[in-house]
């Protein structure tokens, strides 16, 4: 046994409560080293009679580690553990003091869940676990209102997007095509920055108690939110509180008043008068961006602002969440008190912060219900548009992420494959449609909220800002119908079986060296498996299953797996998805 690779710690991801009576408990071993792994766990005052062995599951892998885990509901919600380590007939016990040959005699030196109080639970959105997300760049979805266009606004789509040009994208062009996102099936919107501003992106605030004039206003908005929620479509809106615009009226006021500003404390100035030197700013930015200072998000002053506007647009407007812009370079108190007021104004608002890498410090249950999942993106693209990984490192990305989260995170993380930060994915395939299809599908049957970036759905592409943020097609003729009705297939597939969205995920094969991959997902409702070729040849594939019967449910045709064995021919860049017992 290498027993300097295991690893466990009572908290964060390894210990922690799933709800209100379920602990979750994860362990870490040297990759193929153990044959079997047993959560030893009971109550500390009646070990005694409660003290049993729990076998484990492999839950992932990486090219170092297995991480194996279990699930325990207390009668009395409290749990001494530890752990039964075992290679064939060598065991190994491991408690919070150490490894062991023999048994723990007694509790005392076990690790300790010690208490499930109801206000420590994370408890996520369970709406998120449903929602496929749509994100709309506003000023580039549809002009519904003419009059409310920005000076020098150009005809739509008459020239190709820029950093600074405008074609008077708004709300009323959203509500104008709410169809469009009903047909297609989505139910949530991701809307980046609505706020006055001076860009077109918006990310440079100027007042975030007010809607840009050129979008419309806050009737405008509730109006949106209103229709919206009558089809059964949620609404997210971007919160950009790591920094302000140069615009913003604190910030206008430290320009021009200096040392004797009110408000020169609402942001972090290393020297007056505020300038730039060498292209450094004189104070501190998002990035190096003189248009947009860092707030001070430990100023009182500053924390009421931006606390009260989190909670104004949530009760004026009824929005369900916010998405939160460089979040991870904002401090966790903040953070804190902003879960606390967004979630007194509406408990089952979606709260998702903007955070690039690993994330688990900020989703304990006290800050964010999920990240941007973007090690999920990086790890999609790899494997299936860039091709620069194998199927089986791709399982390893993901087997270490899924490890790396408590489950109920995992749920309900937003799984985009591009945005308005990115490359459009059609673009990222080099055109390769057969490239996006296949990406997309793992997307939506896997853990997690899906997101449409606006218009992949009818083949739009685009390189990197601000090639990416064009305008809508809207000419039927133009738009790839094919792709649509792809799209449309995959969110229905996803409606209509629970698996999907919230269901166990586990491979059942990840060729090394090539692209095969094999997964299932299940539930009590029933056991999906999706076959994978992403290679530019003909591939068969054969994993081992209990059934014999499936159902391929693209296509509605019987499938069979006779003495156990499901094999599958796929044509070069293939799927199938297939169901058991029907």
């Amino acid at each position: 046994m290498f027993l300097e690779a295991v690893y466990h710690r009572p908290r964060k991801n390894w210990s922690y409560a799933y709800d209100g009576k379920t602990i979750h408990l994860r362990i870490r071993t040297k990759k193929d080293d153990m044959t079997e792994v047993f959560a030893l766990a009971g109550d500390k005052y009646l070990w005694d009679d409660t003290m049993e062995y729990i076998p484990m599951e492999k839950l992932s892998s990486d090219e170092l580690f297995d991480y194996w885990a279990c699930e325990t509901q207390p009668p009395y919600r409290r749990l001494k553990y530890g752990f039964l380590l075992q290679q064939g007939r060598e065991k190994r016990w491991m408690t919070e003091y150490g490894f062991y040959t023999e048994p723990p005699a007694n509790p005392d030196r076990l690790f300790e869940y010690p208490f499930i109080n109801p206000e420590n639970v994370f408890h996520t959105p369970d709406w998120v676990k449903d929602a496929v997300f749509y994100q709309i760049f506003p000023e580039r979805f549809a002009n519904g209102d003419p009059s409310n266009d920005p000076q020098g606004a150009l005809p739509w789509g008459s020239a190709p997007p820029e950093r600074d040009n405008f074609f008077g994208g708004d709300l009323q062009g959203v509500i104008d095509h709410l169809d469009h996102l009903s047909e297609l099936g989505v139910n949530a919107i991701y809307f980046t920055p609505l706020f006055t501003a001076t860009t077109n992106h918006k990310y440079d605030t100027e007042d975030y108690m007010m809607i840009d004039p050129q979008f419309g206003d806050k009737d405008t908005l509730k109006k949106l939110v209103d229709l919206c929620h009558e089809r059964g479509i949620r609404v997210l809106l971007d919160a950009v509180f790591n920094h302000s615009g140069r615009t913003f009226a604190p910030f206008v006021d430290v320009q021009k008043n200096g040392e004797n500003s009110r408000y020169k404390d609402w942001f972090y100035i290393r020297s007056l008068p505020l300038e730039v030197v060498d292209g450094i700013p004189t104070y501190d930015t998002f990035a190096f961006e003189p248009l947009m200072p860092k707030l001070n998000t430990e100023n009182p002053e500053v924390r009421e602002y931006l606390l009260k506007s989190a909670e104004y647009w949530i009760k004026e407007t009824g929005i369900d969440g916010w998405r939160l812009d460089v979040a991870n370079e904002v401090g966790h108190q903040f953070w804190r008190d902003f879960r606390k007021v967004v979630k007194n104004a509406k408990p089952d608002a979606y709260i998702l912060g903007e955070v690039w890498h690993e994330s688990s410090i900020w989703l304990e249950g006290d800050q964010f219900d999920a990240v941007m999942n973007y090690p999920f993106t990086n790890a999609v693209l790899d494997f299936f548009i860039n091709r620069s990984v194998d199927a089986e490192k791709f399982s390893f990305m993901l087997g270490k992420q899924l490890a790396g989260y408590p489950r109920q995170a995992s749920e309900v993380a937003f799984n985009l494959l591009d945005s308005h930060d990115t490359a459009r994915l059609l673009t990222l395939a080099g055109g390769d449609k057969r490239l996006m299809k296949l990406a997309a599908m793992f997307q939506f049957t896997y853990s997690g909220a899906p997101c449409i970036y606006y218009g992949d759905e009818i083949g739009m592409d685009g390189g990197h800002d601000p090639g990416c943020r064009a305008c809508m097609e809207w000419d039927t003729a133009k738009q790839d119908k094919d792709l649509f009705t792809f799209y449309q297939t995959l969110i229905q597939l996803r409606k209509d079986h629970s698996a999907l969205r919230t269901g166990s995920f586990h491979f059942l094969t990840a060729e090394n060296n090539g692209g095969k991959l094999a997964y299932r997902r299940e539930d009590e409702q029933g056991s999906i498996v999706i076959l994978v070729n992403n290679d530019k040849m003909g591939q068969t594939l054969s994993v081992h299953v209990d059934e014999a019967k499936w159902t391929n449910l693209w296509t509605g045709e019987a499938v069979e797996a006779p003495k156990g064995r499901l094999s599958v021919k796929l044509p070069a860049y293939g799927f199938v998805i297939l169901k058991a017992g029907e």
